[in-house]
Order: structure tokens, then sequence, then C-alpha cells
């Protein structure tokens, strides 16, 4: 086996891969339907027989990368401009529980049997199907849960509640290393967190595992 020639065309797919994972966007990794589930795969295999191939190279792997990127897009391109086309290639959602009841036919479409149901119910942290009013399967295999009304979490609206402005923590350290764009955002210097650091007997970064900063409520820290 040649090793040079392996470790150039692995590392020429894995930066095809990657460049191709940025064009396509979050969407291929956060909502993997059948199809890209599919792609993927085929992707992978091509892209892993190329490797191993010893009459393959860079160029084929590269050609494989591409036609499968173009096709990849091509589909996500259609699905966008024409909407009759989502069904076909993405699936659709069902709704399996409709007004506290179980149903059926929707289920056997879905090829969703009670078993898996309750397993993704109480990913949901519901751990009986009477506390729900809807449920959606969705086209990534989730499932999206609207308990009864008396089940629901009451909002501050609810109760006449003042709305307050809603803030973003930011960490600021992480493993014992300074997160500059965070500190940034924040509109702190290294020299304002030594100073909240050292208010918690905290003499250095590398003592600090995790620190977090939130408008209003300071430095929060969880030493080693």
């Amino acid at each position: 086996m040649n090793f040079v020639s392996l470790t150039i065309d692995s590392i020429v797919g894995f930066f095809a891969l990657f460049i191709l994972t940025k064009i396509l966007g979050k969407s291929q990794i956060t909502q993997i339907t059948a199809f890209d589930f599919i792609a993927a795969l085929v992707l992978g295999e091509l892209v892993g027989n190329a490797l191993f191939d010893n009459k393959a190279g860079v160029f084929a792997i590269l050609y494989a990368v591409l036609l499968w990127g173009f096709l990849i897009y091509g589909t996500e391109y259609i699905t966008q401009k024409i909407t009759k086309s989502r069904e076909l290639l993405e699936g659709k959602p069902s709704i399996v529980i409709r007004n506290g009841k179980l149903q059926k036919d929707a289920m056997k479409e879905a090829k969703l049997d009670l078993n898996q149901l309750q397993h993704l119910l109480r990913s949901k942290d519901t751990f009986s199907i009477r506390d729900v009013e809807f449920a959606v399967f969705e086209t990534d295999g989730t499932i999206s849960v609207l308990k009864k009304s008396l089940l629901q979490q009451a909002t501050r609206s609810d109760v006449n509640a003042k709305p307050e402005r809603v803030v973003l923590p930011y960490s600021v350290i992480l493993d014992g290393e300074v997160v500059a764009d965070n500190l940034k955002e924040v509109q702190l210097t290294e020299q304002q967190l030594k100073e909240e650091l050292s208010k918690q007997e905290i003499q250095d970064y590398k003592e600090v595992f995790y620190a977090e900063w939130k408008e209003g409520e300071g430095l929060y820290v969880e030493p080693y």
C-alpha cells in the first residue's frame, strides 16, 4: 500500500467533504431526512472506495464529491422552488396524536409503532400518551409535542408579569482559555475579567474549567 498516496487522498477527501458541507449549509446536518441519509451514505461510500482503489486518485475523489454535491444541491434547489416536490423528496410531517387520540392510520403510514412513539415522547419529557393533545412525527424522525392545556408550563403573560429584557449569556473561559470574541461581545477587558476572577479567589485562567458572563448577573465560574 502506498501510504503517501493514501495520505494525500485522505486529506483531499476530508477537505472536499468539509467544503461541501459548508456550501450545502447546516440543514444537511441538523435536519437529516431520508433522502439526506441515503445521500450521505452513498457519498461516504464513493469517497471510501476512491481512497482505497489503487486506480483512483485525487481527481476521482473530487469528481465523486462534486457530482454528489451537485445532485444534493440541485435537489435542495428544486424543493425550494417547486413546492409540490417537497413531499416526494423530503416527506411530510404526520399527526400521530390528534385531540388526545392516537391516529392509527397515520402511525401505520409512517411505520411508527407504539414502542417507538413512547420512546420519542419520553425524549420530550412526556411519559404518558394521555398527557398529549397533539403530536407530530417530523420528517427527520423527531417528534413535536403539544401537551394538554392544564399540563403546559405557565408563561409570564399567564400571570400578568411585566416583560423583562432577555439577555444572552456568553462563555468567556473554556478549559482554562479565554474566549476573546465573547469577551469582546460583553465589552470586558482581560484585566476586568481578572478582577472578577480575583473576587472569587481565582488568580489564573488556567484554574477555570468554565466561566460564563451574563448581564445583570455577572460572572459564573466553575473551577477545575
